[in-house]
């Protein structure tokens, strides 16, 4: 099979739209049953990682040591989160013999398969959206099965809550601010990883700092960023859309009480 790179998607693909129709069905009668979980590179979005550790119900941090690489990506310089394979065999940590062990919290890449999706880079990359099937030989998936539009399928995988999510990531990453010359400090590299991808650790330096007498965040808001992981990621994303490019997303009080000594600090708008 060949390479499936950006330049030969753009290139090669046949591009479907919403309402494309195609067939594929999988599942354990199936020759290739599971063979697609391994040697495989799976980017996790912020979502997916919130997903999976809720299904694993551990908290974030140990969900990175144990199942995540991190890399650096080439275009930001900002850190990406790769699923971490089994070292043995190659295979997704979460695959057995009956299937996945996480079905109902898999990844978006998951989800979307035997679809892809691409945008081409410009101003209106949202548009210009188009859809591909991913061909790998050892996939006999497109071998009978209902036949059901590209639109139909996104609904029946559940794609819409991480497309939300991934929507209002995409536009944090899409950001004007990105094309400065100077990378990211490590200090705010930090920030960035943790407001993204650690959330249980986002969360205690939210209420066990002094986040909460320095950002002026309403009651009801507070609430829900301490008992809900979606509204926490969507807190996040605001934090640094404001503390990286100065997005009037948060507010500050006015004038922040004075630091006390020893007290931890971290960068943000204006600073």
């Amino acid at each position: 099979m060949p390479e499936l790179t950006e330049q030969a998607i753009l290139n090669d693909s046949v591009r479907m739209d919403l309402d494309t129709r195609f067939c594929f069905r999988c599942g354990p009668d199936r020759a290739c049953f599971n063979r697609c979980c391994g040697d495989v590179t799976i980017v996790l979005s912020p979502y997916d990682v919130l997903r999976l550790k809720k299904a694993l119900k551990i908290e974030s941090s140990e969900f990175l040591e144990k199942y995540a690489l991190t890399m650096r990506s080439r275009e930001r310089q900002v850190p990406v989160v790769l699923l971490r394979m089994n070292e043995s065999d190659r295979r997704c940590p979460f695959v057995g013999e009956s299937g996945c062990g996480v079905y109902g919290h898999r990844p978006w890449p998951c989800r979307m398969y035997p679809l892809g999706m691409a945008e081409p880079k410009g101003p209106n990359a949202a548009t210009n959206r188009f859809y591909f099937m991913v061909e790998e030989e050892l996939c006999q998936g497109r071998r009978g099965g209902k036949e059901r539009t590209v639109r139909e399928w996104i609904e029946d995988q559940q794609l819409e809550a991480y497309d939300q999510m991934q929507g209002q990531f995409l536009e944090l990453m899409s950001h004007a601010g990105w094309d400065a010359p100077a990378p990211l400090s490590p200090e705010k590299l930090d920030m960035y990883f943790m407001a993204l991808y650690d959330l249980d650790r986002f969360r205690r330096f939210v209420f066990n700092t002094r986040f909460l007498e320095i950002f002026n965040v309403d009651e009801e808001r507070a609430a829900a960023i301490a008992g809900d992981d979606e509204e926490l990621l969507e807190f996040g994303i605001d934090w640094l859309a404001f503390s990286l490019f100065g997005e009037k997303r948060m507010k500050l009080r006015n004038p922040p009480p004075p630091a006390g000594p020893g007290t931890e600090t971290w960068p943000h708008a204006g600073a």
